[in-house]
């Protein structure tokens, strides 16, 4: 009797064929199968951060509204899941259709503006970010201080200027004769000493391939001009706004909030990279000086920083002064301008006027907001996110993505409770002086619309009183009218 397969039938004859011609059959197999895959994966597209556009854009056009497909059901098969509804609505669109209503809107936050806490001069502006239109002002045109929100303006700017994948160059380079080598700072705040590191091994190769094992060791910080100190300064929140330092300047490991700063972050920067360079053979002869590079030196070493947007993202995450300063001057030098204070403020008011944004009465000077000297008005706020959630300006994106999550991230992680309703949904900026208190960000309403809000307040008595009556305004928005 001939075997029979698991489902009863007769096995083939040609089933007992063993030896060369089986394992023929098999390599043919699996080379026509690795040929037909190759196909389909270079059919696919390429990749992009871990997945196939063409798998990605597949996966959004056929369920937008999340839940889970298990293929194709069968007769006697369970039914596909319900799909749960999204929980944080996609940046920059609205659900629904439905408008909001700018009565009700007032009538809820009108009580809200006037807690004691918020201090005695409160202004706000509320935008439906797809159509632009003002559904709840309060003083919106008027220029306030707004302490660390000014870092919207600042990063935005950078961004229009220069582009999400931009990065900061950090160079080693060589004279002519090679006897003096030059570490340039670009103007990376956020340089480490791994990068040094790297910037010596290659630097290092250089010169042994030129026959030298030793050279004078000098530092470029030429490319930003004017004071290195901050009007506030020195202090705990920024370092010396130069060309060239290293991990912003902190001496205690940390990379967020204040921290004790170098009072010369350059210097500091080149004894780090020649004890780099003799740990890779090579001899530093003296001390590092400060010096422009020579004018036909050769670049032989390069590190690059991470892409703009991930320098944007982190500057509103965890409102870093350093990194924010640091991409007004890059916006000051791509604009023509001064790499100084100065020129930082005339650079992004002409690339925001550029975004036709209302900067009447608006003074950015500095990029931070640690300088009680700025004025912006919540209308320019409001505005400048809804430029950020244009889908026609995916390269401002990283703005809104930047921006801390109520509860769960950056300045915005230790505020909200478990059980707030605006906990997971609100994503703003903070901002905090002595008697200035602020936030602005996006919330998507109860009717599906993608808001932005901002709510500047002065004169409060503390920032413990004032910061939830700011985190209840900014609530109110995503709560369903009653």
């Amino acid at each position: 009797m001939r075997p029979s397969d698991p489902s009863g039938g007769p096995k083939s004859p040609k089933s007992r064929r063993t030896g060369p011609y089986t394992w023929q059959v098999i390599a043919g197999s699996a080379t026509l199968g690795l040929v037909v895959a190759a196909g389909a994966v270079l059919a696919a597209g390429p990749w992009d951060r871990g997945q196939r556009k063409a798998e990605r854009a597949l996966a959004v056009a056929a369920d937008r509204t999340g839940g889970a497909h298990h293929g194709r059901p069968t007769p006697d098969g369970p039914r596909p899941a319900l799909s749960a509804p999204t929980v944080l609505h996609a940046l920059g669109t609205a659900a629904q259709d439905a408008p909001q209503d700018p009565a009700g809107l007032r009538d809820t936050l009108a009580p809200l503006m006037g807690a004691p806490a918020l201090g005695g001069k409160v202004a706000a502006s509320v935008i439906d970010t797809a159509t632009g239109e003002q559904l709840y002002a309060s003083g919106a045109a008027s220029p306030m201080t707004p302490a660390s929100t000014i870092k919207i303006a600042t990063t935005l700017a950078a961004l229009s200027a220069l582009g999400p994948d931009h990065r900061i160059a950090t160079t080693a380079a060589l004279s002519p004769d090679s006897h003096t080598l030059t570490l340039v700072g670009g103007g990376d705040p956020t340089l480490s000493k791994a990068a040094l590191r790297s910037i010596a091994a290659d630097a290092a190769d250089a010169l042994r391939e030129g026959d030298r094992t030793s050279v004078r060791l000098t530092y470029d910080t030429s490319r930003y001009t004017g004071p290195v100190l901050h009007p506030i300064s020195p202090n705990e929140n920024i370092a010396p706004v130069t060309a060239l330092m290293v991990d912003e300047g902190r001496l205690d490991g940390t990379d967020r909030g204040p921290a004790p700063r170098t009072g010369d972050p350059a210097g500091d920067a080149a004894r780090a990279f020649a004890a780099e360079l003799r740990k890779a053979g090579v001899k530093v002869t003296g001390e590092p000086r400060a010096a422009r590079a020579a004018d036909k030196a050769r670049t032989v070493a390069t590190h690059r920083s991470a892409p703009l947007s991930a320098l944007v993202e982190r500057t509103l995450t965890n409102s870093d002064n350093d990194i924010a300063e640091a991409l007004a001057r890059q916006t000051a030098i791509a604009k023509g301008e001064s790499a100084d204070f100065a020129g930082a403020r005339r650079a992004v008011t002409k690339e925001l006027k550029k975004l036709k944004v209302p900067v009447a009465g608006a003074h950015l000077a500095d990029g931070s907001g640690l300088d009680r000297a700025d004025r912006v008005t919540p209308a320019l706020l409001t505005t400048l996110l809804a430029r950020a959630a244009d889908p026609d300006r995916p390269g401002l994106r990283p703005v809104l993505t930047g921006l801390p999550v109520a509860g769960f991230s950056g300045t915005l992680g230790g505020r909200y409770r478990e059980d707030s309703e605006g906990t997971g949904l609100i994503r703003a900026k903070t901002g905090t002086l002595s008697g200035v208190n602020s936030l602005a960000g996006t919330v998507v309403g109860p009717q599906g619309r993608l808001l932005a809000f901002a709510f500047l307040a002065a004169g409060s008595r503390s920032a413990a009183e004032a910061e939830p009556a700011l985190d209840a305004l900014a609530t109110a928005l995503a709560r369903p009218a009653r």
